[in-house]
């Protein structure tokens, strides 16, 4: 045991928390070791609105540091990953008698605007929704609304490429790989590690431990390391629902309930819209968590009171849930909970230090994981500077404005790729798009055929390079194509990778 390595940091969980702390370790020079009892964003980091926002309402419950912060993290993280995080105007419908009195939501417009270094998002404007076309598909009750900014993001991709860059810079990163137990045993941490697919175990060490399990936070504290009366978080039930398009426009729409609370309508994937959130109390297992038909009435119903043709439980292709893990902070209603997340340290001078990350958001994560840098440091010593404000993903090295310049780039290269295949490469891999497709020459040298435009010199460079093993991984997780395929050509998906993965173990 005395000549195993010793990591200098452990991470649990492979959420984006996890894989942005791993990231800005490793680039810091630290020895990082990362493991995820599941697939990376197979939890809370795939079942967001996938919005990088300021959070406007968060303004109601006068979170203003946390705005401010989410708010200068926009742009830094569009320059950041350009290909899977690209701007996307909001149009905020208002009329008499709303939620909200006009007053307010022009002020908390004006402190989103000026709060939060805005360079390159165009600035908040009112729309005549007589004359614009963000009026055609409402309710002829709206007349005005106020366009913003913020931004879109492919959040499973999002944590994907942190974790891909994380082990191109030395990361020891494991999928599918539970910690079964963590004790501090002659100065450091001994971390037993079970391989959820082959049942192998093996003990490594860590000088520091960060548990950043998200809605297994408290689990991981009471199940792994054996403390009592642990309870750190809120669990928080947002579901999303997928219906057939209602809308042409490329803008979003942002609804008030007579409830207060908020909710976005959202183009998505070309053919659909995606409706959500909503905030309800949950008290179960996170990994079954799934819409209620009370949710799915309170979508229909809420998204109905804007739009002139009502949403239905027809209209639904998709649905989603997860659980937020919201620091308890006392709130009296779940979306009254506090979207900040806390750092918090445990370990006397002297004592092998544990990490606990409870809270945050997608938005935010950059920043979090530069917290929990300091804290490391603080705890094990400081290696390096903050460095990732400046950095790229992978596929990240173009300007933020020229997605579309690198389409045509790409276009030009491979003209037997259509104009839309050629699109969703560069949104997915951005420039790591000609990587993938390497030396073809032709639609025959992209192997197999799986349906809509995958084919399988994209699914072995997901299963090679991004951790990819089954289909749902590809299909919901690393491209979002679940919902082009039919049930039987995701069967052959998922065979094909069974045999990829046998070939290559």
């Amino acid at each position: 045991m005395s000549d195993q390595k010793v990591f200098d940091v452990f991470v649990i969980g492979g959420g984006i928390n996890g894989c942005g702390i791993a990231r800005d370790a490793a680039g810091r020079g630290y020895s990082v070791a990362l493991a995820e009892m599941n697939d990376f964003a197979s939890g809370t980091s795939s079942g967001s609105t996938k919005l990088i926002h300021g959070g406007l309402r968060y303004l109601e419950y006068y979170e203003f540091r946390l705005v401010r912060e989410a708010l200068m993290e926009r742009e830094v993280l569009w320059a950041m990953a350009p290909h899977v995080i690209w701007p996307m105007r909001f149009v905020l419908p208002y009329h008499k008698g709303g939620p909200r009195p006009a007053w307010l939501i022009r002020l908390g417009l004006f402190l989103y605007d000026h709060i939060g270094g805005r360079k390159l998002l165009p600035a908040t404007s009112t729309l005549d929704m007589t004359r614009d076309p963000a009026g055609e598909p409402l309710k002829r009750l709206f007349t005005k609304a106020f366009e913003y900014s913020d931004g879109w993001v492919d959040d499973a991709r999002l944590v994907v490429l942190n974790a891909r860059d994380a082990a191109d810079r030395g990361a020891r990163i494991m999928a599918r790989t539970r910690v079964v137990s963590a004790r501090r045993e002659g100065g450091v941490w001994a971390i037993e590690v079970e391989n959820a697919v082959t049942g192998t175990r093996e003990t490594l060490r860590a000088r520091m431990l960060v548990n950043a399990t998200g809605p297994w936070v408290d689990r991981v504290l009471s199940d792994a390391l054996h403390k009592k009366d642990v309870h750190n978080v809120r669990l928080v039930q947002g579901s999303h629902i997928v219906v057939k398009k209602k809308f042409d426009d490329p803008r979003a729409y942002f609804f008030q309930n007579p409830d207060g609370r908020i909710m976005f309508a959202i183009p998505y994937q070309g053919d659909f819209t995606l409706i959500g959130t909503t905030d309800r109390d949950f008290g179960g297992n996170p990994a079954e968590a799934r819409i209620s038909d009370a949710e799915i009435d309170y979508l229909c119903k809420a998204a109905s009171e804007y739009f002139a043709g009502p949403v239905t439980r027809d209209d639904i292709v998709w649905s989603y849930s997860a659980v937020r893990p919201l620091y308890d902070d006392g709130a009296s209603k779940a979306q009254e909970a506090t979207r900040d997340y806390v750092l918090r340290l445990e370990g006397e001078p002297g004592a092998t230090p544990l990490l606990n990350v409870f809270g945050g958001k997608l938005t935010t994560y950059r920043r979090l994981a530069e917290s929990a840098l300091d804290k490391i440091g603080e705890a094990i010593g400081v290696r390096g500077g903050k460095w990732t404000a400046s950095s790229h993903l992978p596929g990240g090295d173009f300007p933020p404005t020229a997605y579309e310049a690198e389409v045509e780039k790409l276009k030009r290269r491979y003209p037997f790729l259509t104009a839309s295949h050629a699109r969703r490469l560069v949104r997915l891999y951005g420039t790591f798009a000609a990587r993938l497709l390497g030396k073809a020459a032709s639609r025959a040298d992209l192997g197999k055929h799986f349906g809509g435009d995958l084919y399988a010199v994209e699914v072995d460079w997901l299963i090679e390079r991004e951790w990819a093993r089954r289909a749902e991984d590809v299909l919901w997780r690393r491209t979002k194509l679940g919902l082009q395929l039919s049930r039987a050509e995701a069967a052959e998906l998922e065979d094909y990778m069974r045999g990829a993965v046998n070939a290559a173990a």
